[in-house]
Order: structure tokens, then C-alpha cells, then sequence
């Protein structure tokens, strides 16, 4: 059974979601906070998956995963390196999308500031709560697969508008295959940049994206939110379907090369 490292910082609030998440898809998945992999209790590579879930980490000081993601520069930028690196599989959701972006994991992995992507204050300048449809996008990325169906889940944030320092950029992504999930209407109809269907304004309707390789996706929406019949918004309407669980299955069942 695989092992999956989910990070923790003060304020993050998604751990446990994302750990029954990965419980249901077959993962042993483990909560450890940073001050215990500064202090070297544990080890990235004992993993075969990284996580780094949703929540306000540090309180979202100085911008929203600004924080993690100096950590993850400077405390663990040869862990998190080598990690990218070796080709295991490695997942930021919401806060944690914002972290590795803002980190410089993702869309590329150079660890420097200077990215030629952000995640900023959503378009409309409040923020958004609300259930969204997301369609899968790249043959690339290990965490989903051609023939997958929709996912239906909510998104929480304030700050997850996908934009691009260069907009000829989205070109190259969707030539990379780093275009990795994108909001749709709930038949999987483009948005076309339709609100609420596109919650945030993000560039190209994007919601989440992988790194050339496909091993690492971030995205803003919460999978780990749905992955019960029960959690569907219209469960007691008879409704069900679309769940966020096979995102997870896919992941644990890339990370098995790993063990």
C-alpha cells in the first residue's frame, strides 16, 4: 500500500478530507506538519505521494499560500526537487494549487519567483462558494484519464483566477498537455468564460494543471469534497454521479510503480 505524504501548516483545514479521500482509493495516507519535517522526524522520499491540501495556510498572510510556498523553496526546495523529479505523483488543491504555483513547482519546476503563471483575487472580487463541473483535459497527466467522467465538486476561494504573465502562453500549455482540467457547463459544454460555470475569470477556463512531465496537477476546486453519493448537492433529490473519488484512484494507482 502506498504512503501518502499530506503536509500541514497552521490554518490548513482540508487535511483530513483529502487523507479519507485517499483512504477510499486504497492509499495510506499520513498528516504530518512542517515543523516536523524541519526537524527531520520524516522524510520526504519515505513517500510515494505528496499532498499538499486545501485550508488557509499561516492564515493566508501575505497572500494566499505565499506563506507554504516560501517553505517549500527554501526549507525543502531539494526534498520537493527531487520528489518532482523522481516522477512521483504530487497534488495541491486550492491553497496548496496556490503553493506550488507560488513556489514555482508548477506550471513549471524551477523553484523561482519569477513564474510566468499566478493565481490571483478572483474576477468578480468577492469570494466563491459553489459547486462547479470540471472536464479533464490532458492525455498527460497521471491523475486523470481519457474517458474519465465529469467531476462535480465545490470550489472555495478567493483567490484561484488562473492567469498567465504572457496570454500567447495558454498556446503552449494546451501544446504541453499542462491544460489538465477546466470548468465546463454540467453536460461538458465549454464555459467560454461563462460566470458562474467559470467561478474565478480564470484564463482559458482553467482549473487546474500538471507540469510537462504529468506526474504534479493543481487545481482549485476540491475533489476531496465528493467522493460519497451522499455529498452530491442534489443526493436527496435522487441524484448522484460525477464523483471526485477517480482523480484519487488514479493518483494511488500511478503511485504503485513507486513502492
Amino acid at each position: 500500500m502506498i504512503k501518502a505524504l499530506i503536509l500541514h501548516a497552521n490554518g490548513t483545514n482540508r487535511d483530513h478530507d483529502v487523507a479519507k479521500a485517499l483512504t477510499l482509493a486504497g492509499a495510506a495516507p499520513e498528516i504530518v506538519h512542517l515543523n516536523a519535517l524541519r526537524e527531520r522526524k520524516n522524510a520526504f522520499a519515505d513517500y510515494q505521494m505528496l499532498v499538499v491540501p486545501g485550508g488557509f495556510s499561516y492564515g493566508d498572510s501575505l497572500g494566499a499560500g505565499n506563506l507554504i510556498a516560501l517553505d517549500l523553496r527554501t526549507y525543502f526546495a531539494e526534498e520537493v526537487r527531487s520528489f518532482v523529479d523522481s516522477g512521483k505523483p504530487v497534488i495541491g488543491i486550492c491553497n496548496g494549487f496556490q503553493a506550488l504555483v507560488k513556489a514555482g513547482v508548477l506550471p513549471d519546476t524551477t523553484l523561482d519567483v519569477n513564474q510566468k503563471a499566478t493565481l490571483t483575487f478572483n474576477e468578480r472580487q468577492h469570494f466563491e462558494c459553489r459547486w462547479v463541473t470540471l472536464k479533464a483535459q490532458s492525455s498527460n497527466c497521471a491523475w486523470i484519464k481519457a474517458g474519465d467522467e465529469l467531476i462535480a465538486c465545490p470550489v472555495a476561494h478567493g483567490e484561484g483566477r488562473f492567469q498567465l504573465a504572457n496570454a500567447a502562453e495558454l498556446d503552449q500549455l494546451y501544446a504541453d498537455e499542462q491544460v489538465a482540467l477546466t470548468y465546463t457547463h454540467p453536460d461538458g459544454a465549454t464555459a467560454n468564460g461563462e460566470y458562474p460555470l467559470n467561478p474565478n475569470g480564470s484564463i482559458g477556463d482553467i482549473a487546474g494543471v500538471c507540469n510537462k512531465a504529468g506526474n504534479v496537477l493543481g487545481l482549485m476546486p476540491h475533489p476531496e469534497n465528493h467522493i460519497l453519493p451522499y455529498q452530491h448537492p442534489r443526493w436527496t433529490r435522487g441524484e448522484s454521479g460525477q464523483s471526485g473519488l477517480t482523480l484519487f484512484e488514479n493518483g494511488v494507482k500511478y503511485a504503485e510503480q513507486f513502492l
